[in-house]
């Protein structure tokens, strides 16, 4: 079974998701508490949008050498301190509730069965689930998007040097686990989309540099031009 690891935040922690991902078998434990030896030997690792970011980027070594081994990155939140060589988080214009409404572009086996709307609005309020995007690199998939300015909320992205990187750029998208909305499936669509593809730790080989190279001069550079 693919080793998991959640990073716990010090604040803004939810209780259900803890007890729904030790059920699983998912090792969760504070980002300090974790050496950088430690971090690079899971098969996958969750980040939640409270985490310490300034501790995290301090690890952006670790974390390189996570994916570059075929790890599986699950971020959520704010890119705020620029790693793993991502931009930092650009909101959405406009702040009417219509301006935060989600709408799906891409499927995911993450996102399965969830309606745009009960993600769009919680409790008839909007904006918990996303107020911007983290601009994606080349080739990333835009999963979801603000349908006002089509910025990119949600994507995924298969790292030629190895590794992939499932971005989330607004709240903790396992907030959601105990609504009475199709909200809800996402945290277990997530930890079982990661038993399923995880823990295929092949490490880079000599192709990836050409990859990467394809990669780049086959994909637009500007990706929030590219979701539009």
């Amino acid at each position: 079974m693919p080793s998991i690891l959640y990073l716990r935040s010090m604040g803004h922690e939810f209780p259900a998701f803890l007890s729904f991902a030790e059920s699983e078998a998912v090792t969760a434990r504070y980002l300090r508490e974790v050496s950088d030896d430690e971090l690079a030997r899971y098969d996958a690792i969750l980040v939640p949008a409270h985490i310490d970011q300034r501790g995290l980027a301090r690890r952006e070594a670790a974390l390189t050498r996570f994916l570059d081994k075929g790890g599986t990155l699950v971020f959520n939140g704010h890119l705020v301190y620029p790693m793993l060589g991502l931009a930092p988080f650009v909101p959405s214009q406009g702040g009417h509730k219509d301006d935060l409404i989600v709408e799906s572009v891409n499927a995911h086996p993450v996102f399965d069965g969830v309606d745009d709307y009960d993600i769009s609005f919680r409790r008839g309020v909007s904006g918990f689930y996303g107020r911007g995007g983290n601009p994606p690199p080349a080739g990333a998939i835009i999963l979801h998007r603000m349908k006002t300015d089509h910025a990119p909320l949600d994507w995924f992205w298969e790292r030629p040097q190895g590794g992939r990187i499932l971005m989330h750029a607004g709240n903790t998208m396992w907030m959601y686990l105990g609504d009475d909305t199709s909200a809800a499936r996402i945290a277990p669509q997530l930890l079982a989309w990661l038993k399923a593809t995880s823990g295929k730790r092949a490490a880079c080989d000599g192709k990836c540099a050409q990859r990467a190279q394809a990669q780049t001069l086959a994909q637009p550079q500007n990706l929030l031009a590219q979701a539009a």
